[in-house]
C-alpha cells in the first residue's frame, strides 16, 4: 500500500493533536510536500545536517523529529547558521522534516510515559493535567434516533473520559416546535405545532474536535434545524498535560534509586540535591526543562522529581521537601525516537522506519 507524508502526519496528530502544543512551539511539517509518497522514515530527537544526510543515505524522504529545527521565522537562507544549512540540505535532497514536540510531551502515551517505562514506574499518570481544553455538547434528539446519533458522536471523538468510552448523559422530555412556511420537517407539518418525545443528551469532547463534532451532529441528526449548545469547561483533562507521576514496584534507598535511573537512562552523569535518607517510591518526572512542575510534584508528595535544565538557584527550591535530579535535556528525551518508531511501525508496517544513529547532543562530558 502506498502512503503519503500527510498520511503519516495524520496518524501522529491523531495521537498528539497539534492543538496541545505550547504557544511558543512549532510542531508541524517544516519542509517538504505533504502529498509526496513516503519512501522511508528516519526518527530523531533533533534534525541536523548529519541527520538529513543519514536520511538520504538510508533512502528516507521523511524525518520525524521531536525538536523543531525552526522555532522562529527566518528572513534568509544563506547557510550562515546550522539551522539554515539543515533546511537547505533537506530541501535540496527532497527530505521532508516534521516536528512533533510539546504536543507529544502533553499526551498520556507520549514522551514522559516512555521515560516512566524506562525507569520502571507503575500506573503512571499526568502530573499536571491541563484545564480549559474540554467542551460539553448538549443536544436534543427524537428518542428513536438517540442511539444512532450518539454512536456517530462517539466515533467523531466525543464521550471519552480516561479509560471509559461512550460516556454521555440522557434525560427524556418533550420538545415543541412550529414549522413555518418553507420548512421541511422530519416530524410534523408546516403550520402545525408539534410535541415530540425527545432525549436531552450531554457529552464532553476535546476543544480541538469542535468543528468535527458539530458537523457530525448535523449530519447524523434527523432534524432540518438541529438544536444544540456548546459549553466551555474548566475540568482538567486527565490524559493531557505536563509531566508524569508513578510508583516504583518496591521502595528503594535514595542512592540505589539514582544509580538505577543512571543505568536505565544510559547516563554519564546525574546531578541531584542532598538525599533525605527516606526511601523513594513515588516518582515524578518531566522530559526536557520541567522545573516549573516542582510545586506539582511536591503537592502530590513525590519523593523525587526527575527533569533537566535545572539552574543552580532552582535546586534550592527543593527545600528538603523532595529530591531533585537533573539528568540532562538530551538524555531525558533521547528515547523519544524509539517511541516515534513504535508509533509508526504499528500503523505503517510496510514503510522502512529507522532510528537515527547520529548523536545530536551538543554537550560533551569530560
Amino acid at each position: 500500500m502506498v502512503y503519503l507524508i500527510k498520511d503519516v502526519i495524520s496518524h501522529l496528530e491523531s495521537i498528539a493533536p497539534p492543538a496541545y502544543q505550547e504557544h511558543y512551539d512549532n510542531s508541524r511539517l517544516i519542509t517538504g510536500d505533504a502529498d509526496a509518497e513516503v519512501s522511508g522514515i528516519l526518527c530523531a530527537l533533533d534534525t541536523t545536517e548529519a541527520v538529513v544526510e543519514e536520511a538520504k543515505d538510508k533512502g528516507c524522504n521523511l524525518i520525524i523529529a521531536h525538536h523543531p529545527i525552526l522555532f522562529k521565522g527566518i528572513k534568509s537562507l544563506t547557510g550562515k547558521t546550522y539551522v539554515e544549512r539543515t533546511i537547505i540540505r533537506a530541501i535540496k535532497n527532497d527530505v521532508a522534516i516534521y516536528a512533533i514536540h510539546t504536543n507529544l510531551d502533553a499526551v498520556q502515551q507520549g514522551v514522559n510515559q516512555k521515560i516512566a517505562q524506562k525507569i520502571g514506574l507503575q500506573q503512571p499518570r499526568i502530573l499536571a493535567p491541563k484545564k480549559g481544553i474540554l467542551t460539553k455538547l448538549t443536544t436534543f434528539i427524537p428518542a428513536e434516533n438517540a442511539d444512532e446519533v450518539l454512536q456517530s458522536l462517539y466515533q467523531a471523538g466525543g464521550g471519552t473520559i480516561g479509560q471509559y468510552a461512550h460516556c454521555s448523559f440522557r434525560v427524556a422530555g418533550t420538545g415543541t416546535f412550529l414549522p413555518l412556511d418553507g420548512a421541511t420537517p422530519y416530524l410534523g407539518a408546516a403550520g402545525t405545532e408539534s410535541r415530540v418525545e425527545e432525549v436531552r443528551v450531554e457529552l464532553m469532547f476535546p476543544n480541538h474536535l469542535r468543528a468535527r463534532m458539530v458537523q457530525t451532529l448535523k449530519a447524523a441528526h434527523p432534524y432540518e434545524e438541529v438544536a444544540y449548545y456548546l459549553q466551555a469547561l474548566e475540568n482538567e483533562h486527565q490524559e493531557v498535560g505536563s509531566g508524569m507521576i508513578g510508583q516504583l514496584p518496591e521502595p528503594m534507598e535514595g542512592r540505589e534509586f539514582l544509580r538505577h535511573v543512571k543505568k536505565s537512562m544510559g547516563l554519564q552523569v546525574l546531578k541531584h540535591t542532598a538525599l533525605s535518607g527516606k526511601k523513594i517510591q513515588q516518582v515524578a518526572l518531566c522530559g526536557g526543562a520541567g522545573i516549573f512542575l516542582l510545586p506539582a510534584a511536591i503537592h502530590l508528595k513525590a519523593d523525587v522529581f526527575i527533569t533537566a535544565d535545572i539552574k543552580y538557584h532552582e535546586f534550592f527550591d527543593a527545600d528538603g521537601q523532595i529530591t531533585l535530579a537533573d539528568i540532562g535535556h538530551y538524555e531525558s528525551e533521547i528515547y523519544t525516537k524509539e517511541l516515534l518508531k513504535d508509533l509508526l511501525s504499528q500503523k505503517f508496517s510496510n514503510i522502512a522506519t529507522y532510528l537515527t544513529t547520529i548523536v545530536t547532543n551538543p554537550i560533551s562530558y569530560l
